[in-house]
């Protein structure tokens, strides 16, 4: 499903829209401007290339986006002190805690400013604080950013606090009611 939104397969039918446009009838290269600029990545697992700092691996993104690369630090510097991570910017992924990763991993989803954060399990390789602590960053993220995130967890404590949650039932979506207003 993540594939399908993130614009990473295609769909053997029906379509998808994004903001009123049919995102699978653009070609491949329109398709990765799409996803470039438009949509985050997290995953279970920070992906962060070892090679590169936490501020490199966050301005990467920027830079493969178009930005320089004074523009892509000033960026990666910024979103990492958004997530706590200030003074390590200048260490490798081998060198931070799972926690750290996943909040390096994190800001690099933010870096080109997309309005949709996509995350497949973004605490599942942490223990229950870090896990509880990411989910508060993603939720506060929401809140004073107001990017969208979906979520995909089988941990459903740690949706207590979203404001829509949709569980994957039989093939399809049923709604639960959390009263949550943002």
């Amino acid at each position: 499903l993540l594939q399908l939104l993130g614009a990473l397969d295609r769909p053997s039918s029906g379509h998808i829209f994004y903001e009123g446009e049919d995102i699978y009838s653009l070609n491949e290269s329109q398709l990765s401007a799409f996803r470039c600029k438009s949509i985050g990545f997290v995953f279970q697992a920070s992906n962060l290339l070892p090679e590169f700092s936490a501020e490199e691996n966050v301005a990467l993104s920027a830079m493969i986006a178009g930005s320089s690369k004074r523009e892509a630090g000033e960026k990666a510097r910024k979103l990492l002190g958004q997530v706590g991570l200030s003074q390590r910017l200048s260490h490798r992924p081998g060198k931070l805690s799972g926690g750290e990763a996943q909040r390096v991993a994190i800001a690099r989803s933010l870096v080109n400013e997309p309005s949709l954060v996509l995350t497949d399990e973004p605490t599942g390789n942490l223990d229950t604080k870090t896990g509880e602590e990411i989910m508060s960053l993603i939720f506060s993220l929401n809140q004073k950013n107001g990017h969208t995130f979906v979520i995909v967890t089988h941990n459903l404590g740690l949706t207590k606090n979203l404001s829509r949650v949709l569980t994957l039932k039989d093939g399809g979506f049923v709604e639960s009611g959390n009263d949550v207003l943002l």
